[in-house]
């Protein structure tokens, strides 16, 4: 079923919605959750989630891509449920390596003003992205948006691993002058 028939089942509010869903992107909201969390069990409760939300906000929402909205809700509920759970216990896993390596060119800072900076710089960084090649924006989405791991990025592009990290290191410091460039940083 293409996913203008899945959303129109949503917005008609047919439960037939939630079974088309996950047929089509099961899998793929499992490997969102599990790049983030790293356990299936958790995983799989998170995708179990997705499925809530998605009927929550179909409607009001009509989204354009519905790939586009469910990797968002995964990434953002995955986010959520390990920012819960590393409450309990600090440090480790992929997701922490890769906010590291972009904490050198962005601020976490908690004034007003940097919330309000914070919320202007998704715009900021996708206009960024679309500025660099193919392959550098392709890596750094799966470094810094999918998690990847740098030895799998590396395998996937047929590419060494220092090849990988010189170049997400080059794009992190591009990132980083175009923000410092538009006031960001």
């Amino acid at each position: 079923m293409d996913d203008q028939s899945i959303i129109a089942l949503y917005l008609a509010r047919n439960e037939r919605a939630i079974t088309e869903t996950q047929l089509k992107y099961g899998a793929y909201c499992m490997e969102v959750a599990y790049r983030i969390l790293e356990n299936r069990q958790d995983s799989e409760e998170c995708v179990n989630d997705v499925y809530l939300k998605l009927w929550n906000s179909i409607p009001p929402h009509d989204p354009k891509t519905l790939r586009g909205f469910i990797s968002k809700i995964t990434r953002n509920l995955a986010l959520n449920r390990l920012r819960d759970k590393s409450t309990l216990r600090r440090g480790g896993g992929e997701m922490t390596l890769a906010l590291d390596e972009l904490g050198e060119c962005l601020s976490d800072g908690e004034s007003v003003e940097e919330e309000y900076l914070r919320q202007e710089l998704s715009g900021y960084i996708n206009r960024f992205l679309k500025s660099l090649s193919r392959r550098d924006c392709d890596l750094f989405l799966c470094r810094y948006y999918f998690l990847y791991p740098v030895s799998e990025i590396a395998e996937k592009n047929s590419l060494s691993e220092a090849h990988v990290r010189t170049s997400l290191s080059r794009t992190r410091k591009k990132l980083k002058l175009y923000l410092q460039k538009h006031g960001l940083l």
